[in-house]
Parts: structure tokens; sequence; C-alpha cells
């Protein structure tokens, strides 16, 4: 088991080096000049050359890229040219509302994906089946900024259901102790404060749901019709099991393999698509700090943000490589067996 994970950890390690160093030659291909963003609109050609030195954009690009990879290494990310801060700690404001988002996000994709992907398969060529594919085909179509817009529009303006923008209202917010609105409110707060945060983020994790919830279904329904043809299902019903006990604890169970793989590294596609989400309802999470530091040419911002997320990718699979092993025997069995 041991050779496993350090296995997997050294392919991770790896795979940060491999994005950290995309990143590094993205940030100098990017047009424009950095040393010019950094000192400022109405910095002097001696205050830019100075900051040129300052930043070792004179140095050799070896030179410059062992110094990126040494200064990485140290848990600095740069400094941003509009906040003036380390972007370490920048992005350590923003990421809470950013990672509860997505978390709540993923918890209505799997409450919608998983019992309609169930009930597509087993209901295969018949109407329960036919109208869940229109639904899955058109909430995985739409657009999410387009369809964020139109949720913020018509639930929240319109008929006033939902906040439009923000993670509290002006006088419902918790004390801030650990950044996440809904856990602040669940041990420091009170139920209003809870109801209030949970409120705030119900439209927007709707909107990044939902095109998650068309590639959830549809690979569970694929995969769920794929394992209900199997002589084993065919074995267990001959026997008398209850189908609701074969399709639930035979059938979706071997299917959980593919689906297992794909939810985890949704965690990381949300994270991206949360940039356009956030921006839509004003919330303050790595999206909207994204979206501003592009705005405003905030060269380091961007890319700090960009690798955070592929770290979030990289951590993700990790841990979905453990949990399906600790889940299916047969990859376990393969897996132990190559190390």
């Amino acid at each position: 088991m041991y050779k496993f994970v350090l296995r997997r950890l050294g392919l991770a390690a790896l795979s940060l080096w491999g994005v950290a160093t995309i990143v590094f030659v993205i940030s100098k291909l990017i047009p424009g000049d950095v040393a010019r963003v950094a000192a400022g609109r109405l910095a002097t050609a001696d205050q830019v050359a100075h900051m040129r030195e300052v930043l070792g954009l004179n140095d050799p690009l070896i030179v410059q890229y062992g110094g990126y990879i040494s200064r990485l290494v140290q848990g600095n990310l740069g400094t941003s040219t509009i906040t003036r801060q380390n972007v370490v700690r920048d992005l350590a404001t923003v990421l809470q509302t950013t990672i509860q988002l997505v978390l709540l996000g993923m918890l209505i994709t799997v409450l919608i994906a998983a019992p309609v992907g169930i009930a597509a398969a087993v209901s295969e060529g018949k109407t329960a089946d036919i109208v869940a594919r229109i639904f899955l085909v058109t909430s995985g179509g739409v657009p999410v900024f387009w369809l964020a817009i139109m949720m913020r529009w018509v639930l929240g303006s319109i008929l006033g259901w939902f906040p439009i923008s923000g993670t509290n209202s002006v006088d419902g917010g918790p004390p801030t102790v650990t950044g996440f609105t809904v856990l602040d409110s669940l041990l420091f707060g009170t139920v209003g404060n809870l109801a209030d945060s949970v409120f705030h983020l119900i439209l927007p994790a709707l909107a990044l749901s939902a095109p998650f919830v068309s590639t959830l279904a549809r690979l569970i329904r694929s995969n769920m019709m794929t394992a209900l043809k199997a002589d084993y299902i065919t074995f267990a019903i001959s026997k008398g099991v209850p189908r609701r006990r074969v399709i639930l604890r035979h059938a979706f169970r071997s299917a959980l393999g593919s689906v297992l793989t794909v939810f985890g590294m949704q965690f990381g596609w949300m994270i991206s698509a949360a940039v356009l989400v956030e921006a839509v309802f004003g919330l303050p999470g790595i999206g909207s700090y994204l979206f501003r530091a592009i705005i405003n040419q905030d060269t380091f911002s961007v890319l700090a943000s960009v690798l955070v997320i592929g770290f979030v990718f990289i951590a993700t699979s990790f841990i979905v490589d453990l949990l399906q092993m600790a889940i299916d025997p047969r990859v376990r069995r393969a897996q132990l067996g190559a190390a």
C-alpha cells in the first residue's frame, strides 16, 4: 500500500512541477511589460527600470526560472500590483468563498444527477428515459454565464425569491472566524445567520452545477445500463433479490468506478467555472479575484490563481485514486499487485 501511495505522491509532485513550468512559460508569453504594471501607470522610465531589476527580469531566462521555482517551494507566489500584498495572503482570503460554493454545487450535482441517472438507466428507452435525456442535454448545453444571469434576473430580481449578490445580507452575516460563512454560522452564529448564508449560495451553486449534473447523470446512466445487463445481475434477480437492492447495492456500486473519477475531477472544473458565476453574483471568491486581476493586468495574481487551480486538480486526482482503492477491490488488487 505504501508503495502505491509513494508512487502517486511522486507523480503528483511531477505534475505540480509541470504545471509550475507551464505557468512560468505563460508568464513570459503574456503581452505587456510586467515591470511597467508593477511600477504603476504613472511610473517614470527610471522607476520601471528599477522595478525590472528588483523583479530579476534582466537575468537570463534559466536564472529567472530557478528563482521562480525556489520562491514557489517557499510559498512565495509574488506580490499583487493591485493590493500590494503577497498573493498567497490575498488568495487565503478568497478561497473560502469559492470552496464552500463548489462544495454546495457538488452536493446539488449528486442530489440531482444520481437519481436522474439511475431512473433513466432503469427505464431505458421508455418515457422517463427520454425525458431525462432531454433534460440532461439541455442543462449541459446552456452556458453557465448565461444561466447565472437568467437565474439572477428572474429568480432574484423579478420574483425576489433569492438574494442576487454577496455572501450575506448587511445584518445577516455571522462572526468571521474561519472565513467559511456557512461554517461560521453553524459554529458561532445563529439559525438566521445559517439560513442567510446558505440562501445567498443557492442560486450561484445551482447555476454552477448545471453542466456537471448533465455530465455525471449521463455517465451514471451509461454505466448503470451496462451493469444491469451483466450476468451477476441476472443471477441476483433469479435468486429473488429485491429489485431495489439489485439496482442500488449491485448495479449502482459497480458503476461507481469511472463516476467517482469524474466526480472528483469536477471539483477542479467547478473552481475554474466559478470565475464566471462569482463575477455574476458578486461573490468574493477566487473567480472574482482572477477576473479583477485579468482586468487590471495583475500578472502575478493571474498566474498564482491558475497555479492554485492546477494544484486543486492534482490533489483531487490523488484523493480519487485513494478512494477508488478503498471502494473497489478490483482496483485495489490491480494497484497493489502492480506495486
